[in-house]
């Protein structure tokens, strides 16, 4: 017997219906923009009816992310702005952040996804779940926030950082779960361990998301805090934000929510299909989104349909776990970063040339990125120091992330005669 309150239940015939009815209404939402609708009628669609069966999904024009930097400050509009009550932004490839809309709806069903993530990980309404992901414009702590109001647990809405705040709610509130990064869950857990706290916490899981990390780190916080469970969480900004999926118990892949999205998986460069269980880039068609529907929404990242039933026995379909992206952005300290927002920061700067290089690391659990920077031919290093504070408080105003910058002279850097390999990440090393 099914005594799921939020997990749906999603047999194969079932999932059909809801995704043809949810791809046609998401073409007829898409018609009221007058961008989507020129290139819906380009395919040859006039109408949510021309939509007759799932296949013709491959009919319709792929989205991508310069179609939401194209269109900023509010890209891709399908509704009146009226009905607009939030929006959330993450990075862009530019410098302008993707800005996405929310109706009232779509506020309800960004909670929804995140109760499902919460049931699915095996918390109930009796568990007390600590929130450490980033709040404001970024929609990682606003989505855990309110699925875990919508589930019924008690919230303990910390923000990111804070370690003695951490640990003292932790304990004194008898915390079940905490959501957060795996460098913060790194962290807490060292210490955990340095302070001896370990047999007064009752933390039992963790579901965290947001950046690469490896199996020996998971394995470390896991250890040290004597957690029983860790969960992976899947999600982007541009669908409504973290919780489009969780791994289950079973670890193998993650479960997501194919009554609000459509997975597909193709080849990067070709953008055809690729069979069955081979990796490629992930791309998503919202089924339920009001206010910036989005049809095949080039993801980058690079993942692989699990066609296989779960051992779980859950009718919800799941892909791979994230295994990169397809293009080169970096996630930092849970931030998106993107090499052309560092060029055009640099670019403000005449005593700094074009070439630099990116390095990250991961020392006791947090991140570090270290930035190289060529100074321009001709000029003085005196100033080095300074022009090195400049470019870094600049970077932080601009991308929201602390980066350690360095002058050094013209010509250190590598040459290539192909692409530059600007960003050297050692954090999973």
């Amino acid at each position: 017997m099914n005594t799921a309150r939020f997990l749906p239940d999603l047999p194969e015939e079932k999932l059909s219906r809801i995704q043809l009815d949810g791809l046609r209404w998401t073409v007829g939402q898409a018609m009221r923009n007058p961008i989507y609708a020129a290139r819906l009628k380009g395919a040859g669609i006039e109408a949510p009816e021309d939509i007759t069966t799932l296949a013709d999904l491959r009919r319709l024009p792929f989205t991508t992310v310069e179609d939401l930097r194209d269109g900023y400050p509010l890209p891709l509009l399908c509704v009146p702005e009226e009905e607009i009550v939030r929006v959330h932004a993450s990075s862009g490839t530019t410098g302008k952040r993707k800005i996405l809309a929310y109706t009232a709806n779509d506020v309800a069903n960004f909670g929804l996804q995140m109760a499902r993530c919460y049931e699915l990980a095996g918390l109930t309404p009796a568990d007390r779940i600590q929130i450490a992901v980033g709040y404001g414009l970024w929609t990682a702590g606003a989505g855990f926030q309110a699925g875990s109001e919508l589930f019924g647990a008690m919230t303990v809405p910390v923000g990111p950082g804070n370690l003695d705040i951490q640990l003292q709610l932790l304990k004194d509130l008898h915390i079940t779960c905490i959501g957060c990064t795996a460098s913060m869950a790194l962290l807490l857990a060292e210490e955990v361990e340095r302070h001896h706290l370990r047999e007064q916490l009752n933390l039992k899981k963790i579901i965290f998301g947001s950046e690469p990390h490896s199996l020996k780190m998971r394995q470390s916080f896991t250890e040290k805090l004597g957690v029983e469970g860790t969960y992976d969480i899947a999600g982007m900004t541009e669908m409504y934000g973290p919780g489009t999926g969780l791994n289950c118990e079973v670890g193998q892949g993650i479960h997501y929510w194919a009554d609000l999205f459509i997975h597909e998986i193709v080849d990067p460069h070709t953008l055809e299909p690729v069979p069955d269980g081979e990796v490629g880039e992930l791309v998503v068609t919202s089924l339920r989104k009001e206010a910036v529907p989005l049809i095949r929404y080039r993801t980058h990242d690079l993942t692989r349909l699990i066609p296989e039933p779960c051992p779980c026995g859950r009718h919800i379909p799941r892909h791979g776990h994230i295994r990169g992206r397809s293009d080169d952005m970096i996630i930092y300290r849970g931030v998106n970063i993107y090499p052309g927002q560092i060029v055009d920061v640099l670019n403000q700067f005449h005593d700094v040339g074009g070439e630099y290089h990116v390095k990250l690391t991961r020392s006791e659990g947090l991140d570090y990125m270290d930035l190289m920077v060529e100074r321009a031919s001709g000029v003085s290093s005196d100033n080095d120091k300074g022009l090195a504070r400049e470019v870094s408080m600049e970077l932080h105003r601009r991308i929201m992330a602390r980066i350690n910058v360095e002058i050094v002279d013209p010509g250190t850097l590598p040459r290539a005669f192909g692409k530059s390999k600007r960003v050297t990440d050692n954090r999973l090393e």
